[in-house]
């Protein structure tokens, strides 16, 4: 479970298993190991560092995927009804798509900028 995890959300970040052991300081054989479920109970210190650079709370790594399913949607219905509340509808969304552009942009940018 947390070796599928840290797959899965290094995955979606874009990092190479290179790329979270420099950053992590963490050897890439044990990442590999631990996704591949070889070393199924890493250390605090080590899950720590993980969750510090894939940029996610511990909870993250620990939780299973149904949780983490449950929990997304929740968001998502939670914002949805935000989005109702303030006068947005399915039908004027795209309106916001170049404010929504300029916002990842501009966070691709801090990236950069920190890395």
């Amino acid at each position: 479970m947390i070796g599928k995890n840290i797959f899965e959300i290094r995955k979606s970040r874009g990092l190479s298993l290179s790329e979270l052991s420099e950053r992590s300081g963490i050897s890439k054989s044990y990442l590999s190991n631990i996704e591949r479920n070889i070393h199924q109970n890493p250390s605090i210190q080590i899950l720590e560092k993980v969750a510090f650079v894939l940029k996610v709370d511990l909870n993250a790594l620990l939780i299973s995927n149904n949780e983490t399913l449950q929990q997304t949607d929740q968001e998502l219905v939670d914002f949805m009804l935000q989005l109702k509340k303030s006068g947005i509808n399915k039908d004027n969304l795209h309106r916001y798509q170049q404010l929504i552009d300029f916002i990842n942009w501009q966070n691709q940018k801090l990236e950069v900028k920190n890395n």
